[in-house]
């Protein structure tokens, strides 16, 4: 199994409407509106980290709203 955190830049006034939609992703664990230079926090599991890069860009990235993302993939 492999965990990763997705770090969400949202656009203006956007962080509470999409946290819905990061929660009901394929893969998302949890996902936390926070402060600072991304707006939301999601934890990812997958099988391979192929998965967990098909949900960034398959389902977190097309969400209208999303500005950028950075995935940190766990090393332990």
């Amino acid at each position: 199994m492999v965990s990763a955190f997705i770090m969400i830049k949202t656009a203006a006034g956007k962080s509470e409407e999409l946290l819905a939609a990061v929660r009901d992703a394929e893969g998302i664990i949890e996902a936390h509106i926070v402060a600072g230079q991304y707006d939301i926090i999601a934890e990812v599991t997958g099988t391979e980290v192929y998965d967990i890069m098909q949900s960034v860009s398959g389902h977190i990235r097309d969400l209208n709203g999303v500005d950028d993302t950075r995935t940190y993939i766990c090393l332990e």
